[in-house]
């Protein structure tokens, strides 16, 4: 296999609450369940959900969906809701700006999406928020994104990465092997950025946004001046 050209940056995006607003995917997701299974199955069903999430270390919506019918065999309702997952229209809950963010990013380096997830509905989902295609297919999807990069080289070479993730625990774990060759950039989007505990456990990223939207205001010359060096 022929090893990819080496580039002067890489911007690595995140999907989840970073492109694509996913607390509006789940507030949707749990109104709709509670209409179709009323309010002590959708919370059994949730309660499955968290349980596997525990087990696997990422969020399985169909594989919790699979595990409800097993205990629920009759119930019809679930071909309708694994219809509503995969039928969901994901481009409408991509943050405003996210466009033009990958836009402007691909001025100054290759874009790429890395995200976790499983291998179904994550796919899915970036496919059908037309951010597969605005990044060409440079998609990666793994279940601890942290634990692979290596395997990004591999895919990605670059002198110089960005990441753009709204976990810092994400941007950490990235930072502390990547060293300068990574620029932490943190939008302050979704309920893991909001978490005042949680964001207090890690140390301060390079960059902080309010807003995805706010990434064509930075000036990435020098990190791709930095790239060449």
């Amino acid at each position: 296999m022929n090893t990819p050209a080496s580039n002067d940056v890489v911007f690595l995006f995140d999907v989840d609450n970073t492109l694509l607003d996913n607390d509006h995917v789940l507030t949707d997701l749990r109104a709709h369940m509670m209409r179709q299974f009323g309010e002590e199955n959708s919370a059994r069903y949730w309660q499955l959900f968290e349980e596997l999430r525990s087990e696997l270390g990422y969020a399985d919506y169909l594989g919790a969906l699979q595990r409800y019918r097993n205990v629920h065999h009759d119930d019809t309702q679930l071909l309708l809701m694994s219809c509503y997952l995969i039928d969901y229209p994901f481009a409408n809950r991509v943050f405003p700006g996210a466009l033009d963010a990958l836009r402007y990013a691909s001025q100054f380096g290759k874009t790429a999406i890395l995200s976790d997830g499983d291998v179904v509905f994550q796919p899915r989902k970036v496919s059908r928020s037309g951010l597969w295609d605005e990044v060409e297919g440079r998609v990666l999807i793994y279940i601890h994104k942290e634990l692979m990069l290596d395997d990004v080289i591999a895919h990605y070479p670059a002198r110089h990465y960005v990441m753009i993730d709204d976990k810092l625990r994400i941007l950490t774990a990235m930072k502390e092997k990547w060293g300068d060759r990574l620029t932490t950039i943190f939008p302050r989007q979704g309920h893991y950025a909001l978490d005042v505990a949680e964001i207090a456990k890690y140390p301060d990223p390079d960059i902080t946004i309010e807003r995805i939207g706010e990434l064509t205001s930075i000036d990435f010359d020098a990190l791709k001046a930095k790239g060449r060096r």
